[in-house]
């Protein structure tokens, strides 16, 4: 499966953005999807999850209660719908493929820069 993120913007701080996952190739619905996200100088993180029916989430600390995960396997995206937004969540997002929720993430799109102002 081939992934690519897209959705980033300038925001200011408080905003709200939803980031989109869109996959192309032979299959998509037997992956989970992970977002993680790279700040300039820090290594990459993780952020959200979502199982492969959607039922199943997980969340970084950073970000619980701000950020909710969703899948539309028919259309073959996962959304990353972001709130109360804070300059810390400046960073490129990318999108990536697993196995299962808690198993490593590969098949990497590109990502999608997230600026938030204060």
């Amino acid at each position: 499966v081939q992934l690519q993120a897209s959705g980033g913007g300038l925001v200011q701080a408080g905003d709200s953005l939803t980031l989109s996952c869109a996959a192309s190739g032979r299959t998509f619905s037997p992956y989970a999807i992970g977002w993680y996200r790279q700040a300039p100088a820090k290594e990459r993180e993780f952020v959200a999850a979502i199982d492969r029916s959607g039922t199943s989430t997980r969340y970084a600390d950073s970000v619980k209660g701000r950020f909710t995960v969703s899948r539309d396997n028919a259309k073959r995206t996962v959304f990353l719908q972001m709130s109360s937004l804070e300059p810390e969540d400046t960073a490129v997002y990318y999108c990536a493929a697993a196995a299962n929720l808690y198993s490593n993430y590969k098949n990497w799109g590109q990502g999608t820069q997230v600026t938030v102002s204060s």
